[in-house]
């Protein structure tokens, strides 16, 4: 029996309790023969309730070198695809295409805000439905790591937390805090719930083979005290108790106490080593790339980069990697969180936001997968025996009790190939690579030399010259569903983020003797917002936009207002690109006008709007006339086209393009704003911020960030917005826009994303 082993239970999960753990810390103060006395009543009470299994009665279980699955240790490649940033209908291919790639396992999270609307009403269904997810993966005969969270972070609205929960009495997030984990084990409970009864954990012949508590919880605890070291211990505990019969993990979380398995995220993880030695390296998040946020260039990470880093992890001890992501997909409808997040989640994964493989990433990794698994059995039978050969070069070799050798031969200098000699034969080895050798004779793989053609994506157009109409808000119109307050108030708080949108609107006095009547200086209206954009209308006419960024969400405008002698309105509409996905206590953190509101360049000086008496109307009126929808589309009555103006909602009609290939929709004419395709959101558009950074170049040798390789500088961050096929009808479908800052629509079109000369590896 290998007593460094954690193993669970067929049916029910045995583990050390968090209390067994502490003691032991303090046995080695004791004098030598109590400390006899106190290991062997804590193996008899261990042997004696099954805390230690033998592996043939524990289906997944672990021990420092790896996960155990029925026995056998095993080298895990996994990837991440998030069931909600995706259909249903393209979830088997995408499932297929990562076994394809040389996949064992997909990691998603699981996403509370999509699934619990309201406090009790749950929602499992479509793009979330999760149980159907899950099911697919097991079709595939691939396992699955759930990261039920609940938080998430994943670039993803609030974090993935539902709004309400911010509103629960007295909560505070991830603390040790009553009401929030009150509402957190509900949750939790209900999905591992779903997870027994559906018979999807590995014990029950399902595919579930790990579970993530909380998500990289280390960088918030780093700056806590006491109760957040106690909330880690409570959510640890929890977990435990809720017997998934599966390992549970915490990413980010060097304190995750016994029996959780603390994991790896980031670029490299090589450096990395869990916190207890009886606990398998495992890498659960490897960046394949980056997300884009609006107003920044595309991020890229050549594969060769990301090759070696996951090599250097296994030849390091590594055995369980998880691409991040491996299938970004897209952030439907209002998902994307408040660092300005694109719709697209492209990530610059291996299968790319459409569903279609991206060359030579996909397929050179695919090549180190098959490589890594044909040196498994050496891999997690030894440590390595590590031997230098000169300043940047290493030999790591592998062998089993059984004879098989694996050999890892590295060169760390990024400037200069190296030649190695090892068994007597001559290896040569590019700068910042790795040569695999599953027999130590014959190179299988290394990961700079890439054998795998580079693919190239193209848009075909299909569908252009819609015939639109349109309609426009007013911004001089106060509804009856608008109230009035005195002061500013915080937009969340109001609108319970049921829109993008909330109306502020005041009204100024302005005399006839105003000296800027005369001499045509109009007053500077200043407005402080915490974010994330705000359109300023005076009498009803645009007078300016302001907008923040990822970097600095906050902004202020600064404009002139071009008042008349009489009552003048100040409509300004405050407009959010979602809610933060992460930060300490972040449930705090505003957005909206917050003030101050100034008027420069009176007869009196400076006019504080502040505290003035201000009417608020939440949303949009064709919001709440659902023109986006099918029914309340046709139920309204349209204009004619009406180009080029803010605020205006447009339509059309289109039929379904023949073929099956991925289909988008062009918004490279378009400001900002919204778009659905039949009632469907493809999420919120923005071609009209270009991107403004360093794009010079990329080199995949040495250490890489998410700066590092850029592209598109001085472009549209994103210009081309996913449009599933299974979201269309054979005819008639419904394009509906909504504009925010007066784009031409007439451009817009729907093309074909297609695959060009590609070459997939053997």
């Amino acid at each position: 029996m290998d007593v460094e082993k954690v193993c669970l239970s067929k049916n029910k999960l045995k583990l050390f309790p968090l209390q067994l753990f502490t003691a032991v810390k303090q046995v080695s103060a004791l004098p030598t023969r109590a400390v006899a006395a106190v290991l062997t009543l804590a193996a008899v009470v261990m042997i004696s309730t099954v805390w230690f299994l033998p592996p043939a009665t524990a289906p997944v279980s672990y021990d420092r070198k790896a996960i155990i699955i029925e026995g056998q240790r095993r080298i895990l490649f996994s990837g991440s695809i998030h069931y909600p940033r995706s259909t249903p209908e393209m979830w088997p291919g995408l499932v297929k295409k990562a076994k394809d790639g040389g996949l064992d396992v997909i990691q998603t999270y699981v996403f509370w805000n999509g699934h619990e609307l309201s406090p009790g009403k749950y929602y499992f269904e479509g793009r979330y439905d999760l149980v159907r997810f899950i099911k697919v993966v097991k079709d595939a005969e691939l396992y699955v790591n759930l990261r039920i969270g609940p938080y998430i972070c994943a670039e993803w609205n609030f974090g993935g937390f539902p709004v309400w929960l911010k509103y629960v009495p007295g909560i505070s997030f991830r603390t040790d805090n009553k009401p929030f984990k009150v509402a957190m084990q509900r949750f939790v409970e209900k999905i591992v719930s779903m997870m027994k009864s559906e018979k999807l954990f590995e014990w029950q012949g399902g595919p579930i083979i790990l579970t993530q508590i909380e998500n990289e919880f280390g960088p918030v605890a780093e700056y806590g005290g006491a109760d957040d070291l106690s909330y880690a211990q409570w959510s640890a505990k929890m977990a435990v108790s809720l017997n998934t019969g599966v390992p549970w993990i915490m990413c980010k979380e060097d304190d995750a106490p016994d029996p959780i398995v603390n994991t790896c995220n980031g670029f490299f993880c090589d450096g990395f080593s869990p916190n207890k030695p009886y606990k398998p390296a495992m890498w659960t998040e490897a960046w394949t790339g980056w997300f884009t946020s609006y107003g920044d260039p595309l991020p890229h990470r050549p594969v060769e980069n990301l090759a070696f880093a996951v090599a250097n992890f296994i030849q390091k001890g590594g055995s369980f990697v998880n691409y991040y992501m491996y299938h970004g997909g897209t952030n439907f409808g209002r998902t994307s969180s408040g660092l300005f997040v694109a719709a697209s989640y492209d990530y610059d994964a291996p299968i790319d936001e459409y569903g279609l493989l991206r060359q030579p990433k996909w397929g050179h990794l695919k090549g180190l997968h098959q490589a890594i698994k044909s040196c498994e059995k050496a891999l997690v039978s030894s440590d390595p025996n590590v031997t230098s050969h000169g300043l940047n070069q290493q030999i790591y070799v592998f062998r089993s009790k059984s004879g098989d050798c694996a050999a890892f031969l590295t060169n760390n200098d990024t400037e200069s190939n190296s030649t190695i000699i090892f068994n007597g034969l001559k290896y040569d080895l590019p700068p910042w690579s790795i040569s695999i050798l599953p027999n130590c004779t014959t190179e299988a793989y290394n990961t700079a030399k890439v054998r795998i053609q580079r693919s190239e994506m193209k848009m075909i157009s299909s569908v252009g010259g819609f015939s639109w109409n349109s309609y426009t808000e007013n911004s001089n119109s106060i509804p009856k569903s608008s109230f009035m307050m005195q002061g500013l108030l915080e937009q969340l708080n109001v609108t319970r983020d049921s829109t993008d949108y909330l109306w502020y609107t005041t009204f100024v006095d302005i005399g006839k003797d105003e000296e800027f009547l005369k001499n045509g200086q109009y007053p500077l209206l200043t407005v402080a917002s915490a974010g994330h954009s705000l359109h300023v209308f005076i009498n009803g006419e645009l007078s300016g936009t302001a907008y923040g960024s990822l970097q600095s969400p906050k902004l202020t405008y600064n404009g002139n207002a071009k008042f008349r002698v009489g009552s003048n309105r100040i409509s300004i509409l405050s407009v959010a690109v979602g809610l933060p996905n992460g930060g300490t206590h972040f449930e705090t953190w505003n957005v909206g006008i917050l003030g101050p509101v100034t008027l420069s360049g009176l007869n009196t000086g400076k006019l504080d709007l502040t505290f003035h008496n201000w009417t608020y109307q939440i949303g949009l009126k064709g919001e709440a006339l659902n023109l986006y929808s099918i029914t309340g589309s046709s139920c309204f009555e349209w204009g004619e086209f009406s180009q080029k103006k803010p605020l205006t909602w447009y339509k059309a009609f289109f039929n379904s393009p023949d073929g099956d290939e991925p289909l988008a929709l062009d918004m490279s004419s378009m400001g900002k704003g919204q778009a659905w395709i039949n009632g469907e959101s493809i999420g919120r558009y923005w071609p009209g911020y270009k991107a403004f950074g360093s794009c010079n170049g990329c080199d995949y040798r040495g250490f890489h960030n998410e700066k590092k390789c850029l592209t598109s500088c001085g472009e549209p961050s994103q210009k081309l917005y996913h449009v599933p096929r299974s979201w269309l009808n054979p005819t008639k479908n419904l394009i509906v826009v909504f504009e925010e800052w007066g784009g031409d629509p007439t451009d817009i079109s729907l093309v074909k994303r297609i695959n060009v000369d590609v070459e997939l590896q053997k």
